[in-house]
């Protein structure tokens, strides 16, 4: 597979650079209108077109080092290259296009397709979306390109409590209606998606990511019933956007053969996202939360708990906009990540204390932006982590650094 990926890649290298006068070349720049909106981010990336050649090409990497240490206990030195991810984009026709990211990740190890779909326009109030979708839970899952982050990892409850970055195969409708200075917006979606692994992995607790290592879900679905995912969001120019998304299915195989084996069990996910901007002082906040609901089996131990939550804030300061190193518009950031995650929400039957399995974190972060679709940057964390009788934490601490940028 990664040699069949490489060769069309080469193909298409070698054959722009023979076929085309490179003079062509032309980048298309990412969106920065004030009418966008979370649910845009899979387009908004810039991307590179040559002359009328009808396929755009775009993409970004990331590389980060560190150095973190739990309870005084590091594996020392740590360089990571993470992941390489590609856009392949066409127009096809008038009202009809199409959209795939090939992500490389870990870069040298697995080769998936996190998005790849077909969009068909009929209305701005109305467009069809067909193929493999990302699911519209929250604003991370869709908006989750490493270039527009000022932190080297992905928050905790958008990776590891929810499944991000989590596609399927599936359909649905979207739609955005803009008026003077407020926008809104609509996504719903019928896809493949949970199983039984959320309650049966390696991890000993409910862990939805798990699911992500079904590949079959991009053929069949593990039971017949469709994940719905459903989000609308309304957005002031001047003040900020608020989403409020939803995501829910029978995650079990209760049949088989025409023969019931279990009753069913359903996995529900609410969750909320904001992000606004202090004009004055250009601070900005970008926020998540998401609320999950499991029905676990009475024959499962506590520690499959039945109710998650947790989210982050991300607070990011320009303190330096000016012409740095020969970049005219270079942007110094300060910035601050606030983690939380219950992976166990709920109390112990036999005694009524509450059940650990919980994690804190807090980032400080640097971050410099020579152009705005690079950024490096350097981040410290705080974590503690409680296991699930609430012993005492343990403490991770340590530095990372990264560079991410789109090409």
């Amino acid at each position: 597979m990664k040699a069949i990926i490489f060769t069309f890649f080469l193909f298409i290298a070698i054959s722009t650079q023979a076929q085309i006068d490179t003079s062509l070349l032309r980048r298309t720049p990412a969106d920065t209108s004030k009418k966008l909106m979370n649910m845009d981010a899979i387009y908004n990336r810039p991307a590179l077109q040559a002359g009328k050649f009808p396929i755009s090409l775009g993409g970004y990497v990331e590389a980060n080092y560190q150095h973190l240490g739990t309870d005084g206990i590091s594996e020392g030195h740590q360089f990571q290259f993470r992941r390489l991810t590609l856009f392949v984009s066409s127009t096809i026709s008038t009202r009809i296009k199409f959209l795939s990211e090939i992500e490389f990740e870990p870069a040298d190890k697995e080769i998936s397709i996190e998005f790849a779909a077909v969009d068909v326009e009929f209305h701005p109030l109305f467009n069809l979306r067909g193929g493999m979708i990302v699911n519209p839970i929250g604003a991370f899952n869709q908006n989750h390109d490493g270039p527009k982050w000022e932190f080297t990892d992905r928050p905790i409850s958008a990776e590891k409590m929810l499944p991000a970055t989590w596609s399927n195969a599936g359909f649905g409708l979207y739609g955005k209606y803009y008026q003077h200075n407020w926008l809104f917006g609509y996504e719903l979606y019928l896809t493949s998606g949970f199983d039984n692994a959320i309650i049966e992995n390696e991890f000993n607790r409910t862990y939805l990511p798990a699911s992500k290592a079904n590949a079959e879900r991009f053929e069949e679905s593990n039971n017949g019933e469709p994940l719905i995912t459903g989000k609308v969001a309304i957005k002031n120019i001047k003040i900020g956007e608020l989403g409020l998304s939803y995501m829910g299915d029978v995650y079990n195989k209760y049949r088989e053969d025409g023969l019931r084996l279990d009753d069913k069990r359903r996995v529900d996910v609410f969750a909320v996202d904001m992000n606004t901007t202090i004009k004055r002082t250009g601070t900005t906040f970008i926020g998540e939360y998401a609320w999950i609901f499991v029905n676990v089996p009475q024959t499962y131990s506590q520690q499959f708990g039945n109710k998650q939550h947790g989210g982050f804030l991300d607070i990011v300061q320009p303190v330096l906009r000016n012409n740095l190193l020969g970049w005219p518009k270079a942007v110094l950031n300060l910035a601050c990540r606030l983690e939380y995650v219950d992976y166990n929400a709920g109390r112990f039957k036999e005694t009524g204390g509450n059940i650990g399995d919980e994690i804190w974190s807090i980032m400080p972060a640097v971050s410099f932006r020579p152009t705005p679709q690079t950024v490096f940057r350097l981040n410290y964390r705080i974590q503690k982590q409680r296991d699930i009788l609430a012993n005492p934490a343990t403490h991770t601490r340590g530095f990372s650094f990264g560079i991410s940028t789109y090409f």
